[in-house]
């Protein structure tokens, strides 16, 4: 078996030789991974803009204390009169400043007495005036390729008049769950030994939540022929295909030896890691299999660990799973030489994170109510040992 940190090396080097990529409208890209660089095409503003709703005036103006209102001029409007000497334009915000004027005097700072403004608190020269590429200028980058699309850049993107963008799709990841034992959803329990399946719905909310498409496949019994035809079937329909159980040692684990019959490259197979030291992670093309621990807890943890990122990796995006430093509120023990990912309650105070283990149950990788509540998984490699209440940690937040 790998050393934990070899097999998230061999991950993130994985080269994928063709990224599939989309056309959408705009108001439909939103969650979706920038497949362009987007570059202003113009300025903007394009010219000298109001700022404030005032009056556009001669800076040097000022000193004469009072200034007769020649015309006004509403925002959108096509304005050809000039600010001339001893005279202002009542602007609003959003306006284009007229020709001639060079500062914006706002209308909390004057008076109106007649046709003229009188001056009661003056301004520095060019206030409140928007200069040209003051938001962006033309040819600069504004979103580079890779960036997940959000409302930021909805709206960036729509001042640039751009109703269709390139997109990476989302990849279709297909879930299949093995084993003899497992119940679907309102299936009738008709012996002691039957379970019901939690993974496969799990896997789905997994990779909706990090922003893949799932193609749940359900429940297959423990027959190397079904599962063969199944992932077979999976792999024409989806970028990913993630199995549970199977992988394992037993006499009907059948998953890991389909993978090699259906001619598969196989990245790795076994990793020291608590829970899930059963994982595989194999390819064909750019096409994926991952074949995950059949334990509850176990799959839900490797497949925040490797699916995840795979999610990632086909369509270029960034993970939103994030690792933090914080501070243990009681003892933890090392139980084993691997790295080891266990549930832990995290919270924020004063800026810094704590960790404590409150209700969470010390056994199998089968507890899954371990993941409730304000979760989070502690991280240690399998060269750390146990820890002290207050020693440093890291913490995998999920996003």
């Amino acid at each position: 078996m790998m050393h934990f940190d070899e097999s998230i090396q061999m991950i993130e080097n994985l080269e994928i030789n063709n990224y599939k990529t989309k056309n959408l409208p705009l108001m439909e890209a939103q969650g979706y991974v920038l497949a362009e660089d987007i570059v202003a095409d113009h300025n903007s503003p394009e010219f000298p803009t109001s700022a404030m709703d005032g009056y556009a005036i001669i800076h040097e103006d000022m000193t004469l204390g009072s200034l007769k209102i020649a015309s006004i001029n509403p925002a959108g409007s096509a304005l050809k009169e000039e600010v001339i000497g001893g005279t202002c334009i009542k602007t609003f915000t959003g306006s284009l400043m007229p020709h001639g004027a060079d500062t914006l005097i706002p209308i909390e700072n004057v008076e109106v007495v007649g046709d003229e403004i009188v001056i009661k608190t003056e301004v520095p020269q060019g206030f409140s005036v928007r200069e040209p590429g003051e938001n962006y200028a033309k040819g600069q980058l504004l979103i580079p390729k890779g960036t997940k699309i959000d409302f930021p850049q909805i709206g960036v993107l729509a001042s640039l008049n751009v109703a269709n963008i390139e997109v990476y799709e989302k990849p279709i990841v297909a879930i299949i769950s093995t084993g003899s034992e497992l119940l679907e959803l309102g299936e009738e329990q008709t012996n002691d030994a039957q379970i019901r399946s939690s993974n496969n719905y799990i896997l789905e909310a997994i990779v909706k939540k990090y922003d893949g498409r799932a193609l749940q496949l359900g429940c297959i019994k423990d027959d190397k022929e079904t599962i063969t035809q199944e992932i077979s079937e999976a792999l024409k329909k989806s970028d990913i295909v993630v199995t549970t159980g199977g992988v394992s040692v037993g006499d009907f684990d059948f998953v890991k030896d389909v993978i090699y019959e259906l001619d598969c490259e196989v990245v790795f197979k076994g990793v020291r890691v608590k829970p899930g030291q059963h994982i595989m992670v194999a390819r064909k093309d750019d096409k994926f299999i991952i074949g995950l621990p059949g334990f509850a807890y176990s799959s839900t943890v490797t497949a925040l660990l490797y699916l995840v990122p795979l999610i990632e990796k086909l369509q270029h995006g960034i993970s939103s799973m994030q690792s933090v430093k914080a501070k243990l509120k009681e003892p933890f023990i090392k139980r084993a030489k691997k790295a080891e990912f266990t549930a832990c309650n995290v919270s924020l105070l004063q800026g810094e994170y704590y960790v404590d283990f409150k209700g969470k149950k010390v056994g199998s990788s089968a507890i899954l109510t371990n993941m409730l509540g304000s979760v989070a998984l502690l991280v240690t490699s399998e060269e750390d040992s146990s820890k002290e209440v207050g020693d440093e940690v890291t913490v995998l937040l999920f996003g």
